[in-house]
Formats: C-alpha cells, sequence, structure tokens
C-alpha cells in the first residue's frame, strides 16, 4: 500500500503547475498492475491508498484556507485536510473493488482478463469520477482527463471530453497491463486507434475562425484577502479598480473580478450608476462580480454596466432590477453556503466566513450581452463542471467568462490548477475563454486550451488582448457526456449480470 501511496502522490506532477501528463498513467500503470492478484477486499484498500496518496498532495492547497481563514489549530485543520482527501479517495478504491469483483466469469473465460482491464476497469473509473462530480454537491478536481490539457490527446477533449480523456488513460493503461500480461494485440490497437482520433480530431471539427475580434481589458485588483470584507476598505477598492479601468476603456469589454465590489448592490448604487455612465461615455462596457439582493435573497453575481446591445448607445444600460446579469448556481460549500448550518456555525470561524449565505441562482441562465457580444458566464468554482457551462453556451455565444478570487489560497497550486481545469473548458467548448481574478491566474484561452495571454500573479494589472472570436459546435456541445456514460453503465452492468450468474452457477452447484 506504501507504493500505491506514492504511485498516488506522483500524480500531481501529472497537473499544473507541473503539467508532466506521462506521470498520470504511468502511476495507473503501475497500481493496476500490482493489484492484478489481489482480492476485491484488498483491491480496496489497494486503491484507496492510491487515491489517498493523489489527494493529499494534489489538493493540499485546501489546507491553505483553512489554516490561515478558518480560525482552527494547525493539527484541526491538518485532521480535517486529511479527511477531505480519504473521502476523495474513496471513489477510485470503489472502482478498483468493483472491478476485481465483477471480473469473474462463469462464461467467456477467455475472455476474462482482457474485459477486465479494457472492459471494466475504465467504464468503472469513469464512472467514479463522474460521481466524484456530483455527490455532496460534487469536487470533479483532478480528474484524470484534467492531465492531458496540455498533453497530445487534448484535441480529443473537443469530441468526449475531460471525463471521455479520462476514460482513453484508463483504457490505455489496461491495455498496458495486458502488454505486461504476454497480450500484445490489445495495446497496439488501442494506442493506435487513440493517435488516430488525435489527429482525426481536427479534421472533423466544426469550428471555424470568424475573422473578428474583440478587445477585451482583465482587471486583477490584488486585493488582500484579509481586508476584502472589511467595511473600510469598500471605497479604496472601488477607487483602485477605477483607476486600472480607465487607462483601458478604449477596450470593447472591462472584466473585474469575483466580488470586485465586495457589498450589496443596493448599498452602493451611486457607485454603480456613474461607472455605468463613464463606460457608456467610453463605448465600452463593464462586467463585474458583486453581491446582488433580490426577494430578499443574497446572490453572487456578475452585472454588466455600461452599453450592452452595441459599441454607441445614447446611455448606458444598467438597471439594477436584475436584468443582464448571472446569479451563480453551483456554490461552493461551507465557502458560499454551509450545510447543516445551525449546527455547523457555532463551532468554529471557519464555519462563519464572510458572504457564506448565498441563494442558488438557476442552471440555466441566459448569456451576459455587452458590446452586442454574447457571453457564457461561470463564477469560480462553477468552471470546474463541463455539463453546466455547457448547457449555457448556444450558436451564438462568442466568449467564455470565468471570473474568480483565489487569494483564498494563496501561492499554492491551487489556483493554476484551477487555470487548467478552465482551459479544458475552451477546449470542449470552441470557445475562447478569458479569465479574470483578484489575484491570479488572469488569461486569455483559444480553443485549443493554450493560454495566450497572462499577467503575473500577486499583483495588480491589466491584462489587454484582442480575442479572436469562432463560430460552431464541437461534438462535446452536442452530445456532451452522456454517450460515454451509457457505454460505462452498460459495461458495468454486463459484469453485474456476469457476477450474478456465477453466484447463481454457486447455488446449484
Amino acid at each position: 500500500m506504501v507504493t500505491a501511496f506514492a504511485a498516488g502522490a506522483s500524480t500531481t506532477l501529472a497537473f499544473a503547475p507541473y503539467a508532466i501528463w506521462a506521470f498520470y498513467p504511468a502511476a495507473m500503470i503501475f497500481v493496476l498492475y500490482q493489484s492484478r492478484h489481489l482480492t476485491p477486499k484488498e483491491n480496496f484498500f489497494h486503491w484507496l491508498s492510491f487515491g489517498f496518496g493523489c489527494f493529499a498532495f494534489g489538493i493540499s492547497w485546501v489546507h491553505v484556507s483553512i489554516d490561515t481563514f478558518g480560525g482552527l489549530p494547525l493539527v484541526v485543520s491538518m485532521g480535517l485536510m486529511g479527511l477531505l482527501a480519504l473521502y476523495l479517495a474513496l471513489y477510485p478504491a470503489l472502482a478498483g473493488y468493483l472491478t476485481a469483483k465483477l471480473s469473474q466469469f462463469p462464461h467467456f473465460k477467455h475472455w476474462h482478463n482482457a474485459f477486465q482491464y479494457l472492459g471494466l476497469f475504465p467504464a468503472l473509473w469513469v464512472l467514479t469520477e463522474w460521481m466524484r462530480g456530483w455527490v455532496l454537491t460534487g469536487f470533479p478536481w483532478l480528474w484524470a482527463g484534467y492531465s492531458q490539457t496540455q498533453g497530445p490527446i487534448s484535441e480529443l477533449g473537443s469530441i468526449i471530453g475531460a471525463l471521455g480523456l479520462s476514460y482513453l488513460i484508463a483504457l490505455f493503461c489496461g491495455s498496458i497491463v495486458l502488454v505486461l500480461k504476454k497480450r500484445f494485440i490489445s495495446a497496439a490497437i488501442i494506442t493506435t486507434s487513440i493517435i488516430l482520433a488525435t489527429l482525426v480530431a481536427p479534421l472533423i471539427s466544426d469550428i471555424t475562425p470568424r475573422g473578428e475580434t474583440v478587445k477585451v481589458a482583465l482587471v486583477q485588483g490584488n486585493i488582500e484577502q484579509s481586508m476584502k470584507w472589511e467595511p473600510d476598505a469598500l471605497w479604496p477598492t472601488l477607487l483602485k479598480y477605477m483607476d486600472l479601468s480607465r487607462p483601458n476603456f478604449d477596450a470593447d469589454i472591462v472584466v473585474w473580478p469575483e466580488a470586485a465590489v465586495p457589498a450589496p448592490e443596493s448599498m452602493v448604487g451611486d457607485f454603480l450608476h456613474n461607472t455605468d455612465k463613464v463606460a457608456n461615455m467610453n463605448d465600452s462596457a463593464i462586467i463585474t462580480g458583486i453581491i446582488s439582493l433580490q426577494q430578499q435573497e443574497f446572490y453572487n453575481s456578475l452585472i454588466v454596466l455600461g452599453n450592452a446591445n452595441e459599441s454607441v448607445q445614447p446611455q448606458g444600460d444598467y438597471q439594477g432590477n436584475g436584468t443582464n446579469d448571472y446569479k451563480k448556481h453551483h456554490l461552493l460549500p461551507i465557502g458560499e453556503f454551509v450545510p447543516f448550518e445551525s449546527l455547523l456555525r457555532p463551532l468554529a470561524p471557519f464555519f462563519n466566513l464572510p458572504m457564506s449565505s448565498f441563494a442558488r441562482g438557476n442552471f440555466q441562465q441566459q448569456n451576459l450581452n455587452a458590446m452586442g457580444y454574447q457571453i457564457a458566464p461561470a463564477l469560480c468554482y462553477e468552471i470546474v463542471f463541463p455539463e453546466q457551462l455547457r448547457a449555457n453556451i448556444d450558436k451564438d455565444t462568442d466568449l467564455l467568462l470565468t471570473v474568480s478570487n483565489d487569494a483564498w489560497f494563496g501561492d499554492s497550486i491551487g489556483p493554476l490548477q484551477h487555470m487548467e481545469i478552465a482551459q479544458m473548458r475552451s477546449i470542449e467548448l470552441g470557445r475562447p475563454l478569458v479569465r479574470a481574478t483578484n489575484n491570479g491566474v488572469t488569461a486569455v484561452v483559444d480553443i485549443h486550451g493554450r493560454i495566450t495571454h497572462q499577467i503575473p500573479q500577486f499583483q495588480e494589472g491589466v491584462l489587454v488582448a484582442d480575442v479572436a472570436l469562432y463560430d460552431g459546435e464541437t461534438w462535446f456541445k452536442r452530445i456532451g457526456q452522456t454517450p460515454l456514460l451509457i457505454l460505462c453503465g452498460l459495461l458495468s452492468l454486463f459484469g453485474l449480470i456476469q457476477q450474478v450468474l456465477l453466484w447463481n452457477k454457486g447455488q446449484r452447484d
């Protein structure tokens, strides 16, 4: 189990900021080969060790927010971090257990190993990763497929998405284990098929350049997290964003990050109306994160100030009544809502963070309209949920937009992993993505998931870029994850049926 733990820990190097993509399949092959003679119970703990290593190191950045802002002793914050990693490790453990449990067949004995490694294992791996993405609101971080964001098969993400890339990694690893068991043909077929599919993917793409660009200015305020919600810091914060934006109003769209206006919309109405007029006078639009209050509920929101429908308008379009805005749907547990809050809030400051009682917006909302451009937003944590963003783009969507405040996680690897996940959304959906953050990573991403423009973390600044626009739909936009999940469900069901037949045979004997 120690070697499985070490292999899991090594997968951290496959993700940002290291992005050595080969580490993930290498670690999976090693652990999968080690498990070949283990019982189902032994497999569970073997893969639990792998998963614990993966998450204990891969999401160690969560500890930064607990330790710095949670108000808990170090030993308690480390314990909570360990419990989260152990919980997440249950999913690969379940995949390993079921692979061993369902791979004993009364029929098709000659196909036993092939189906175990090429049928069951990839299917169960994907199903458990998918489950991790929605159980208890979901935490789909460090999906195996994200290790390929800058890897050689990234183009296939436009067809099968990040979860599909996870399937290919597991399938390839299963085929290599068969090679180690002296069965070579499967690896040759699968590797050749993946290479050919990667070469064909761009050729069948419907995404075409429009021959048009939009000029964006992404403002990074670098506001200290400890000061962000202090009442005395409100107006200095607002003035900083205006001062940084003023020289860049030649841009079509100026973007401020999540909660750049750290106060309810109704408290800063005069500032918003004046900013609306300034943007309008400069034939521009500003998109900003803000706290909105509607029907006695607080929302983590984005609003548009200035010109919504075209570059030159007689006046700005900001109404302050919930039109042309976006309300965050997928809230972050503890940070934006507290489950069982009547029990947890009294326990520690960690459960009583600023603005941790938000209401939830609709799953599907209209695109933001800024200067006539249609923009599909995802607020911070939402960018890790591919089906949500997929549901919110259409043929008229020009840009993907995500805003965030990753100052909670200091100079850890967490913000860089967050950026990497956002890059995958551009690959999947065939639209450029712009990302504005409080202290980084503020960047522009092209449709191939490559960062084309970026400014340094932990300093204030403005990123100005001309972003090329595209038309068309990717295959992932059309089909999503459903076909892959059906395939994996059928393969798992076949294994379950074989196990039932084996049990019946044993009863008769």
